[in-house]
């Protein structure tokens, strides 16, 4: 099966792959002070819901699986919240796996915890460990994303997280102004429903966040943005 096309909206150019779209990120650029660059990666139905049935799958399309793993192909790490990884389990990851849990109520059962050649850091402010698993774990030991961010860049190296949820973990790095740019997929899905789960989820922004859009493409009726925070 050939790979998705996109047709650059903005800035308008030829149509082009995932690989080539993501590879133009230049995320490390972005890098600011002594924290690594973060890009919030999250895709919303028409009105505006993040899951089908808790899962962000049934939004999805060929073209943004495509291109949700060539953003993480150009990333250091995948940041992500512990309810995110119980609901997608996730599987084998070449990037750093960096899962935020206070309660360390993980699974060893969990795709990303039984790939023996994950590499997983968990960041928690709790003393305990996860039940051994199969991939590599280790701990930040902080409650302040701040600090863990900081930590990435001067005791591992990375230098671009790409964040892939869940809505209450965007909503306390963007309060805490440590999101550098949104990638956000509009799925041509309508879902409905009571109580929709959002992409930020928590107390209101004040004041809100204004961000620049970036670049814009479509792929069957999907599109795909990315947005930057001053």
């Amino acid at each position: 099966m050939s790979e998705a096309r996109f047709r650059r909206l903005l800035p308008a150019g030829p149509d082009a792959g995932a690989a080539e779209l993501a590879g133009e990120y230049d995320l490390r650029a972005l890098a600011s002070g002594d924290r690594p660059a973060v890009a919030v990666n999250m895709i919303a139905s028409l009105d505006g819901r993040i899951a089908v049935d808790g899962r962000a799958r049934g939004l999805a399309n060929r073209a943004d699986h495509e291109l949700f793993h060539a953003t993480r192909a150009v990333a250091d790490a995948v940041l992500v919240g512990a309810g995110t990884v119980r609901a997608e389990s996730y599987g084998p990851m070449d990037q750093l796996a960096v899962v935020v849990s206070n309660s360390l109520d993980l699974s060893p059962e969990l795709g990303l915890l039984r790939a023996p050649g994950n590499r997983v850091l968990v960041v928690t402010g709790s003393g305990g460990e996860l039940a051994p698993t199969a991939a590599s774990v280790g701990y930040l030991r902080t409650g302040d994303l701040g600090e863990a961010l900081r930590a990435l860049r001067a005791d591992h190296g990375v230098g671009s997280v790409v964040c892939e949820g869940g809505a209450h973990l965007n909503a306390t790095l963007l309060g805490a102004g440590l999101v550098d740019e949104l990638h956000l997929v509009v799925s041509p899905l309508l879902v409905g429903g009571a109580d929709p789960l959002t992409i930020v989820q928590g107390g209101l922004l004040d004041p809100p966040h204004e961000a620049t859009l970036v670049s814009l493409a479509e792929s069957s009726g999907w599109l795909f943005s990315r947005y930057r925070f001053a």
